[in-house]
């Protein structure tokens, strides 16, 4: 058993970890953006404000299962092939970036619009209220919100193994499923539980550690 375990183990991890990495450095920027350009914000641009708001609702209105069918081609332009670890992280990190830039554009929506205010009274450019004031007194909350994140796409890689994606989710369902090894089908249900707990465990501990309150 531990011979399916431990590479759907690490298969996993790979396409979770790089995922997360790809949708932070799309969905983040987006929810700083989304957060300027608001009413009232600092550079307030309703235009471009709802026409991402148009396009990351839209996106996080497709469920996962059809999305992936949807990216097959761009799966395969990218990293030559259709199925796999490797080819599922593109509509991973695709279903993710919009949910990442959604919940850091409410983290940075909670930090107190007095502590931006004075920074703005002092003279500090977007850049430094952005870098200085937003993103290090909504980190705590920012820190949550991409534990969340890593959840959702655990969640999803499982998923993913419904077309051929690898992981914990494939052997599952190949082994466990279509074998009937129910042995395998629980340790791979026990190990994606235990794997949500402990990043769940890590952020929370990482958000206490960083909160100034």
């Amino acid at each position: 058993m531990l011979e399916l375990l431990i590479p759907s183990i690490l298969e996993t991890l790979y396409m979770v970890s790089v995922s997360t990495l790809i949708a932070l450095v799309i969905g983040f920027p987006l929810g700083i953006i989304l957060v300027m350009t608001e009413k009232g914000g600092l550079s307030e641009n309703l235009l471009v404000n709802n026409i991402l708001n148009f396009i990351i609702n839209l996106l996080r209105s497709i469920p996962f299962i059809i999305l992936i069918i949807l990216i097959f081609p761009l799966s395969k332009l990218l990293v030559g092939t259709m199925i796999g670890t490797t080819a599922t992280i593109v509509p991973l990190a695709i279903s993710a970036a919009p949910f990442v830039a959604r919940v850091m554009e409410t983290s940075l929506k909670e930090v107190d619009k007095g502590v931006v205010e004075f920074g703005v009274s002092m003279g500090a450019s977007n850049f430094e209220i952005i870098s200085k004031i937003l993103v290090p007194e909504a980190l705590p909350s920012i820190i949550s919100s991409i534990t969340l994140t890593i959840i959702n796409l655990i969640s999803y890689s499982a998923m993913a193994g419904m077309v051929g994606g690898g992981g914990l989710g494939n052997l599952a369902l190949q082994y466990g499923y279509y074998r009937t090894d129910k042995a395998i089908l629980y340790a791979a249900v026990i190990v994606i539980i235990l794997m949500v707990q402990a990043f769940q465990l890590a952020g929370d501990k990482l958000a206490k550690s960083v909160n100034k309150k």
